[in-house]
């Protein structure tokens, strides 16, 4: 399945989109159910280190998150060694020695993204230069040891399971399997998949499909499903009520899409799905954004939008809106693109 999603809905004279399916995301629902029991226990310290470092990662702050994850994956943390793995290879733009270092040490306690990540590695430099060590796993031979631990459990119904044998195998069936068991990132494929053409329906049929699939992973909590479930249901249907409600709901999950587009609708920069005017809480929503100044060209969307919700405010409402930005943070999870945790 080509996993390229439609164009994003942009604002008129925007450079950023505010609804969006982008896929950018580190955190998509996924558990570690399927992780061996090797567990580190690590100590308040470690554990705040681990937490800020993958809130950093998932907001594409790759080389701040990087010292936080060092001191749980020395610790022995298989989550933050592959997030580690994962900040390495994403900052240098290949597999190199050190990320590779911390993938092995994740997969060595059973973390089957991290040997998928290993697996996906052919063009690692030493095999391009025929001299790997004779110690060290073939791509292959990690892909053979996730699948050989993650079919039983799919077989056993496991939706988790499931849809890391789609990613193995690229097997549309474990899609469909895991998203008619609940996997709400693979009810987000399948509806992406079907709109692109995927199986055989009839017209109306297919549309309906679509929203069924975008629906069942916006209930599931996946927030680009969210998003993208407002645009169809408005646009199916002109349901403003609904598309306001998950418009809203994306946005208390932190995810980025979310807060932009509940904010500007909110501030009226533009007035769309009918949000009643509210410049105290759009300014304060579209405040939270300059966290996000490591990447996806957020800052230029906020250095646009921003003075233009403050010229229809009094300094009064912009200080009691910086209140509520402060609040907002205090009650709400962390910002996120939530970028999909097997990036390539």
């Amino acid at each position: 399945m080509e996993r390229n999603p439609s164009a994003p809905i942009v604002f008129p004279g925007k450079t950023e989109p505010l609804i969006s399916i982008k896929k950018i995301i580190v955190l998509v629902l996924l558990s570690t159910a399927l992780i061996s029991n090797t567990y580190a226990d690590l100590t308040t310290k470690q554990e705040v280190a681990k937490t800020r470092g993958i809130i950093l990662y998932n907001q594409y702050k790759a080389t701040s998150a990087m010292p936080f994850l060092t001191i749980a994956a020395e610790a022995g943390d298989h989550e933050a060694q592959y997030y580690l793995g994962e900040s390495l290879r994403r900052k240098n733009h290949y597999m190199n020695p050190e990320a590779r270092k911390w993938y092995e040490a994740s997969a060595a306690q059973g973390d089957l993204y991290a040997m998928i990540q290993l697996g996906r590695s052919e063009k690692y430099f030493c095999t391009l230069s025929n001299d790997c060590p004779p110690e060290q796993k073939l791509s292959i031979e990690w892909l053979k040891q996730a699948k050989h631990i993650a079919e039983p459990k799919a077989i056993q119904g496991d939706a988790e399971a499931m849809y890391v044998m789609y990613e193995l195998t690229i097997d549309d069936v474990w899609l469909e399997k895991s998203a008619f068991a609940g996997n709400p990132l693979a009810q987000y494929w399948m509806a992406i998949g079907t709109r692109q053409g995927d199986g055989f329906f009839l017209p109306w049929k297919r549309h309906e499909a679509v929203g069924e699939w975008l629906r069942l992973s916006a209930q599931g909590g996946y927030p680009p499903a969210m998003m993208e479930y407002a645009a169809f249901i408005y646009e199916d249907q002109g349901d403003l009520a609904l598309a306001r409600h998950w418009i809203s709901e994306a946005a208390k999950t932190g995810y980025k899409s979310g807060i932009s587009s509940y904010g500007a609708y909110l501030a009226h920069s533009p007035s769309m799905f009918d949000f009643p005017l509210d410049l105290v809480k759009g300014y304060a929503l579209t405040s939270l954004l300059t966290e996000l100044d490591g990447g996806g060209n957020v800052q230029v969307y906020v250095n646009e939008t921003l003075p233009e919700i403050a010229e229809k405010m009094t300094p009064e409402q912009i200080l009691e809106a910086t209140e509520l930005a402060k609040e907002w943070n205090a009650t709400h999870p962390p910002l996120s693109f939530f970028p999909d945790k097997l990036s390539r």
